[in-house]
């Protein structure tokens, strides 16, 4: 019974944010606490809870001061060079700038920080895609493949978290797996290059002065669904404010007919907005660099670097204390969505977790595998990973499912590190789960919808899984 309430509480969920008949914030709080009551341990939900917001409260303060640090260095101008050169080398060519989010959050990747890819990521490439009036998901969805393959890295957490779970070495799991990884990587970039030529079929091309100069017109993000599927308009985050990725935060987004100097999509390459701070720049350069430095080699806990960085940043580009609160508040629309979805899916994790759930629908799916499919356990791991990583937290499939697949692969033969191995290959489509905090980062910023963004990228994100899974069965790796 826990079993198939656990799969109806997911797809419940999945279905209600994908239709927009709930927000994910109260689909994250109502559908669970619903669902626990159903389950006969409504009398514990607040413990649930409660365990569940202590486990992610680190997370939402890093957000919380992440989103102030970036917000306050996009404010003084550190990425406009970097927009700026995206926008020259991509020549206003949809298909290029396309192709060019794949590879910059790939390679702002190597943090191991997925929150910070996509707030670096989007920072630098929304401008583009409002002004050239592309279609937001499909940056927010290339930059999540791009992230989750990436996001693979021994210090980005699914194979640290397998080679701790299995008693192996992460570099024994990760170093025979780059050949995949690669054919990976390079099938998110092709994918970028034919979404790119679709966007630029659908908005044409520019040349760099026409995009500098090109006037906005009334806001309408066209939502490219499925291969073959026509393209349908939804909303690109109707009411949501410019925040850290419009720079100032003034300008509400989706106002139709507004004039090209209030066009908070194009405010990145604003050079006279009073926030810049040119005498500045390579200070703040070298702090985000001794920030992301010092966050890779794990020198403090992240939540405690961005917390520092952020009241250094503040205090050194806006000594004055109302320059300060201005900053702020011009993020605190951000701040409130991105840290309230994080303790919202607090509730969901805590419920799923708490009441057993988890457990049992993990051991019907171990369960479910014939005996027949044992010598192929590598092969049934890799499948399992692309399900059940979406379903459920990176800690609850590494450490409560795998030990029970790669015991099951030691019984016919199957080695552990291959286990591990293809433990790992489903995380293109982890890092758009519902249960991933950086995602609610990505959407947010992007002002996208997180149904679109989920409508959009589930398709692509299994293809590309199933991508690296093939790849490491055709080397021989799984």
């Amino acid at each position: 019974m826990l079993t198939i309430l656990g799969f109806a509480m997911i797809a419940t969920f999945l279905v209600l944010i994908m239709m927009k008949k709930m927000s994910p914030i109260a689909a994250l709080v109502l559908i669970p606490a619903l669902f626990c009551v159903f389950v006969g341990k409504g009398a514990h939900l607040g413990d649930y809870v409660i365990d569940g917001v202590s486990s992610l409260a680190p997370t939402a303060a890093m957000l919380m001061f992440a989103i102030v640090y970036f917000g306050v260095m996009i404010d003084v101008g550190l990425f406009d060079p970097i927009v700026r050169a995206i926008l020259k080398f991509c020549k206003a060519d949809p298909m290029r700038v396309v192709v060019g989010t794949a590879l910059l959050a790939a390679i702002v990747s190597l943090d191991g920080d997925g929150s910070t890819t996509f707030m670096i990521t989007v920072s630098a490439m929304y401008p583009l895609y409002k002004r050239l009036k592309m279609s937001l998901v499909v940056m927010t969805g290339v930059a999540a493949m791009a992230n989750g393959v990436m996001n693979t890295l021994p210090w980005g957490g699914p194979t640290a978290r397998a080679a701790t779970a299995l008693k192996v070495d992460a570099t024994d799991i990760f170093v025979p797996m780059i050949p995949a990884l690669a054919v990976g990587l390079v099938a998110v970039v092709v994918l970028a290059y034919v979404l790119g030529l679709r966007e630029r079929r659908r908005v044409g091309t520019l040349t760099l002065d026409e995009a500098l100069v090109r006037e906005p017109e009334p806001e309408t993000e066209t939502v490219l669904v499925g291969a073959g599927a026509g393209a349908g308009a939804v909303s690109g985050g109707s009411g949501a404010r410019s925040g850290a990725a419009g720079g100032s935060g003034e300008a509400a987004d989706g106002d139709a007919g507004t004039d090209g100097a209030s066009d908070d999509g194009f405010q990145g390459l604003d050079p006279n907005r009073p926030t810049l701070r040119p005498k500045l720049y390579w200070f703040n350069a070298l702090l985000t660099v001794a920030l992301l430095t010092a966050m890779i080699m794990e020198l403090l806990p992240i939540p405690v670097l961005f917390l520092l960085g952020a009241a250094l940043a503040l205090t050194v580009n806006f000594p004055h204390i109302p320059d300060q609160k201005a900053r702020i508040a011009a993020h605190a629309d951000n701040v409130l969505n991105v840290s309230g979805m994080v303790f919202a899916a607090a509730v969901f994790t805590g419920v799923l977790t708490g009441t057993g759930m988890v457990d049992h629908m993990a051991k019907w799916l171990v369960d479910t595998i014939p005996d027949g499919m044992g010598p192929q356990m590598g092969l049934v791991t890799g499948l399992l990973s692309l399900p059940l990583t979406y379903f459920m937290s990176n800690d609850g499939f590494y450490f409560g499912v795998l030990p029970v697949l790669a015991e099951a692969g030691q019984a016919h033969g199957v080695s552990t590190l291959e286990i591990a191995r293809a433990s790992i290959v489903g995380q293109p489509l982890h890092m758009s789960s519902p249960l991933v905090p950086a995602v609610y980062v990505l959407v947010g910023m992007a002002k996208v919808e997180f149904g679109d963004h989920t409508r959009f990228v589930v398709k692509w994100a299994v293809l590309t899984s199933l991508v690296i899974l093939a790849a490491g069965i055709l080397f021989g790796i799984i």
